[in-house]
């Protein structure tokens, strides 16, 4: 059932010229003298402007007793308010509860000791409000007359949240179908490995959530941040927008003068150093068809530093915009959407990152391109041209910043929190004005290291993972899972026994399920399951009747979503609520026709398949299962895990996603799974099996291809 219901989700961005008449004997007006024209040499590229003058708009601010930093940014265009509280806290190390800052978060917002959730709602939406909590701090806006409103929510949100144990579950339950749903991501996975790369695991910016850290945060935890970290004398409120200081300052006394100030914890945690030489790191996906790729290392660089606007403007040229590594990967060699940069500055510890996708053909070629841009900034000065168009834009991004009044609030946090001088801001475009070549290269030699780097890929590593050696100065790939655990490739996957064949494992799952004798009496199949989708009881529908016949309906109630029909050779998809529909062709009809087989393992064979027993690969139930490579066509290899106890099929990986396949049950003497879990990109669910039938005499024009 999985190519069906993969297939058809998979289915479901001027001169007038001047004479003058001068007649003999008529006294007539004097004729005006040609101008002479100026004559510009187009060789010559002009000479670039001084740096635009842009004022950036004043604020005030003021102090409680209790510690809180208030900032006024006045502006009255239009009647509203928006309030930003940021706490300037230490990270958190939340080891084997990671995870749990986040859940107070958004546990802020979920109750206080006078208003339950839905009444907080209520009264949010009612002012035409809005109003987030994070584990760093409180925001909301709401129209000028509606002020005071907010404030009183947003105090009591903030100063007596009630956490409650039903509210921890709900987002203990959200937070863990996220995660499986990132397990497949290969961007969500490259997010993970890199970070433990860089950080390591004893940071907490190498930390992550797991499955195993979600399932033991508890509700003491979660209030103990809170009461812990939520204090106002580490706290930044900006309000911005139709409000004076005068009228500011009597409203915030009012609601948050009572916010009890109290010491908070400060921490001390070892610095991540680049490695030595450039270390290369696989994450291997094996239905993969194009890479993640990722250069990275940490770097010390804090906000404010004399380096940070030379920085800026030396990674826009390298990736910071569409340029540099943008044209490079992009449009000359059309190997990928885009290729971007970033060089981070941090309170703690900075980071380097250059990604990409990528065609597994080119990964190792975009690797080389990349690290070959890296080095061209260090070694060859930039052109003035290029200079002089990257810092226009950076000039031009950073004047539109300022139509933004909230800009000129985070600008007065920013000098506040990191110690910046008081004309920080204000003569920022002077300085990047005068910036030179030289200064670019001497930055990028400091902080440009394409030899002391990670290389991380995301991809499939049976076609990649040969090329990539190259660039390790070891000489050897190191490998992780989607978790960032090491492991030895050679070890993980165990050849199988001596005589076990592909075949005897294909053929233990048939006997598993039933027999080859039993399948071959099932004449149709009748397969009704349901599925939870943003709060919506999706119901997937399946009839198929040997040998080549198949009806697929996707829709929730009466309504009908998508449906796809094969028979005989012949295919159609449709969506009866637009009305549109279309032949299937090539790989689609393809897809259909394995899948109107009722027991496709039977017919690898015949279909023209190649099958190849990989070996034994334990997972992390600790079960061992035979993995098993099936080549479709040259470009299409999926793999499917048996177990090797039981022979059933627990899972199958294809470039089109993973179908996960439990809780066999037995109808008419086959087994048939009633779990199955569903993942494509991003995306995962799980579908529960209500109710299969077999040999219920389906009718042929039932199936009949309109």
């Amino acid at each position: 059932m999985k190519n069906k219901i993969i297939s058809i989700i998979a289915a479901l961005i001027i001169t007038l010229p001047l004479a003058a008449q001068v007649k003999k004997g008529k006294t007539t007006k004097p004729v005006a003298q040609p101008v002479a024209k100026e004559v510009i040499d187009r060789s010559i590229r002009p000479v670039a402007g001084p740096a635009p003058v842009i004022k950036i708009g004043d604020y005030q601010s003021f102090e409680l007793p209790n510690g809180l930093k208030v900032f006024v940014v006045e502006n009255h265009k239009i009647p509203r308010l928006s309030y930003s509280l940021v706490l300037d806290n230490d990270p958190v190390f939340e080891g084997e509860m990671a995870g749990y800052t986040g859940f107070a978060g958004q546990l802020l917002r979920k109750g206080t000791t006078t208003r339950t959730k839905d009444q907080i709602d209520e009264q949010v939406d009612m002012l035409g409000a809005s109003l987030n909590t994070s584990a760093s701090g409180i925001s909301g806006n709401c129209l000028t007359r509606h002020n005071e409103a907010l404030l009183t929510i947003m105090s009591d949100v903030l100063l007596n949240s009630n956490f409650k144990a039903e509210e921890l579950e709900k987002i203990r339950t959200q937070s863990l179908s996220a995660l499986e749903a990132s397990k497949t991501e290969p961007g969500a996975i490259s997010q993970r490995v890199n970070s433990i790369l860089v950080y390591g695991n004893n940071h907490p910016y190498g930390e992550n959530e797991s499955e195993e850290s979600v399932k033991k945060i508890t509700l003491d935890k979660c209030t103990e941040y809170y009461k812990t970290y939520f204090k106002p004398n580490v706290a930044y409120l900006a309000i911005v927008g139709d409000i004076t200081l005068e009228q500011a300052k009597p409203l915030v006394e009012k609601y948050f003068g009572s916010w009890q100030r109290g010491d908070v914890p400060k921490a001390n945690y070892p610095t991540p150093k680049a490695p030595a030489k450039a270390t290369v790191a696989i994450v291997d996906r094996p239905t993969a068809v194009q890479s993640t790729i990722t250069v990275s290392y940490p770097v010390d660089l804090k906000p404010g530093s004399p380096d940070d606007i030379k920085v800026k403007l030396t990674n826009s040229i390298l990736g910071g915009g569409t340029f540099r590594l943008f044209n490079n990967l992009r449009e000359k060699h059309g190997w990928t959407y885009g290729a971007y940069s970033s060089l981070q500055a941090d309170k703690l510890i900075g980071q380097f990152n250059a990604s990409a996708e990528v065609r597994n053909p080119v990964t190792d070629s975009s690797f080389t391109e990349i690290l070959a841009e890296m080095s061209r900034l260090r070694t060859e000065p930039v052109p003035d041209d290029e200079l002089n168009m990257v810092r226009n834009y950076m000039m031009g991004n950073f004047g539109r910043s300022l139509e933004n009044p909230a800009t000129v609030a985070n600008f007065a946090i920013s000098t506040a929190r990191y110690n910046l001088p008081k004309d920080y801001y204000a003569t920022y475009l002077t300085r990047l004005g005068a910036l030179t070549a030289a200064d670019v290269q001497l930055t990028a030699q400091k902080y440009i290291r394409p030899d002391n780097a990670y290389l991380l890929v995301v991809g499939k590593a049976e076609e990649i993972a040969p090329k990539l050696k190259k660039f390790a100065k070891s000489g050897e790939v190191l490998y992780y899972d989607i978790d960032g655990k090491p492991y030895d490739p050679n070890k993980k996957l165990k050849p199988a026994p001596a005589g076990v064949t592909v075949d005897q494992v294909v053929n233990n799952y048939i006997t598993a399920i039933g027999g080859a004798k039993n399948l071959k009496k099932v004449k149709d199949v009748t397969i009704k399951a349901g599925a939870s989708m943003q709060g919506q009881t999706i119901s997937f529908d399946t009839y198929m009747k040997a040998p080549d016949k198949m009806y697929f309906q996707v829709g929730s109630g009466a309504m009908v979503f998508a449906k796809q029909v094969y028979n005989a050779g012949k295919g159609i998809s449709s969506s009866p609520m637009s009305g549109e529909s279309k032949s299937l062709e090539g790989d689609e009809l393809a897809t259909m026709k394995e899948g109107a087989l009722i027991f496709p393992e039977m017919y690898y064979t015949t279909l023209g398949y190649k099958t190849e027993l990989l070996g034994i690969e334990e997972q992390k139930d600790q079960k061992q299962y035979y993995k098993v490579q099936i080549t479709k066509s040259a470009d299409t290899k999926d793999v499917e895990y048996y177990d090797v106890v039981t022979g059933l099929k627990v899972r199958a990986e294809s470039k089109n996603g993973t179908t996960e396949y439990a809780d066999y049950k037995a109808v008419d003497g086959v087994l048939f799974p009633f779990t199955l879990k569903q993942t494509m990109g991003p995306q995962s669910f799980n579908l529960t099996v209500s109710e299969v039938k077999l040999n219920s005499k389906l009718k042929d024009d039932f199936f009949e291809v309109k």
